[in-house]
């Protein structure tokens, strides 16, 4: 039985609990996968994005100097033709990465010729 005190509270009451949240293994494994998988997706759209090059299709500029490839010559007579007092192999070499060769050349091709053989 509860009594009163001379204050006016009542003694014996059963007073209310406050109730802790309890976590389960599975309930933790659900909260940690809804806070991890948007950063897992976030990092793999990033990672697909976050790499493109800006690349054009021009080689080199305007101001640049170009021959045309006549029937039958080769990098080795151009670089000849273009630079004759310098090595034609290292002519030949500043050609291909400056006009990215990958191949053979065309009758009719424009090549541009780099600025210290102008």
């Amino acid at each position: 039985m509860s009594s009163i005190t001379a204050t006016g509270i009542a003694t014996g009451l059963p007073t209310a609990r406050s109730t802790r949240l309890r976590m389960t293994t599975r309930g933790r494994r659900v909260l940690i996968a809804l806070i991890v998988l948007p950063l897992v997706i976030a990092a793999f759209f990033a990672a697909l994005n976050g790499g493109q090059a800006g690349a054009s299709n021009t080689a080199v500029s305007d101001s640049s100097t170009y021959i045309t490839v006549h029937s039958g010559e080769s990098l080795w007579q151009i670089a000849e033709r273009v630079a004759p007092s310098a090595d034609p192999r290292d002519v030949v070499d500043a050609l291909v990465s400056y006009n990215h060769l990958s191949g053979d050349i065309q009758a009719g091709q424009r090549l541009a010729i780099p600025a210290e053989y102008k």
